[in-house]
């Protein structure tokens, strides 16, 4: 059963890279980052609720009121996780924030295994971990150093041009950007603490899909409330409609992809652990995060598959090994 988690946790987690590269598109249709995050959110809560009238899991709502409050929260980090991406890309760029994700991550989990957090069992730390977890690090860094050299050239951006979340475009380290670097950090760290939340819900719930439905009407409210505090502070525009029609059918995806991967997280994690899920959803990102760059699926900039990228890679996959294996 534990091969089957491992599997599936490597598979899902290409689905974050799939994830951030369709909501590009999508961002750009509705002209708002927060009423894109609504829309992704809002897909993956309706496609939820049919699945969950399909296996019958209504039903378990009725034992919500045996949860505790905190239980009901793992939600919230969906939309953390999505609206911090938005933000950062454009300030730290693409590579940085997700560097400061992994990062994120890997904190979250080891935490999450070494204190036995929300009921999952305590796994200590061994030299195989320590040497696994140095490994994944230092395959991220090598990731992020390689593909900025193997970035097509781009045209020369005005120094007075925004991004895409209405931020200046800079990538400059400094003391203006730590509180931005905390953020990636923390979005990263929500998602391991999500799936342990989620697996403790489900100790109440039963059906992991009536868990996951929960999950994301939650998500899909808090990122609503947040879309309708902003536009009426005039802190961001009005969603635009109409550029929907002529989006690819594949910008709908995100919403899908994310719900895809809570699932499967919340139900790996009590069974391999919160660092080894981790490792290899990373792991599983990156080697998709090269297929779509190396082929510049989805629009994205196509970059080449260099020696650096595939060295770091090759670090990912050895760094899983070691975490989940010793």
């Amino acid at each position: 059963m534990d091969a089957i988690f491992v599997i599936s946790a490597l598979l899902i987690g290409g689905l974050l890279a799939i994830q951030a590269s369709v909501n590009v598109q999508l961002n750009k249709a509705v002209g708002t980052p927060y009423g894109a995050s609504t829309l992704q959110l809002g897909v993956a809560a309706g496609v939820l609720v049919l699945a969950t009238a399909a296996v019958g899991g209504f039903g378990g709502l009725a034992q919500i009121s045996h949860a505790q409050p905190w239980q009901l929260l793992g939600g919230l980090a969906s939309p953390l996780y999505i609206t911090s991406g938005i933000l950062l890309f454009p300030r730290l760029g693409a590579l940085a924030a997700g560097g400061l994700f992994v990062t994120g991550q890997m904190i979250s989990s080891l935490s999450i295994d070494l204190l036995g957090l929300f009921d999952i069992p305590r796994k200590p730390v061994s030299l195989g971990i320590a040497l696994g977890v140095l490994a994944l690090l230092a395959g991220i860094v090598v990731i992020i150093r390689g593909q900025g050299k193997a970035a097509r050239p781009a045209a020369p951006v005005p120094a007075k041009s925004v991004g895409a979340a209405g931020a200046p475009a800079a990538t400059r380290t400094g003391a203006g950007q730590i509180p931005w670097i905390l953020l990636g950090i923390v979005g990263g760290g929500v998602l391991p603490i999500q799936a342990g939340i989620n697996a403790s819900l489900r100790e109440v719930v039963g059906n992991p899909v009536t868990v996951d439905m929960i999950s994301f009407l939650v998500a899909v409210l808090a990122i609503f409330i947040v879309l309708v505090v902003l536009r009426s502070l005039n802190k961001t525009p009005a969603p635009k409609f109409a550029p929907l029609r002529e989006m690819p059918w594949w910008g709908w995806l995100g919403g899908i992809c994310a719900s895809i991967y809570v699932l499967v997280t919340f139900l790996a994690i009590p069974a391999i652990g919160a660092a080894g899920t981790v490792a290899l959803t990373v792991t599983g990102q990156q080697i998709a995060s090269a297929t779509v760059d190396s082929r510049g699926l989805f629009r994205m900039a196509q970059r080449k598959l260099t020696a650096p990228r595939i060295t770091g890679l090759g670090l990912l996959v050895v760094g899983s090994v070691l975490i989940q294996f010793t």
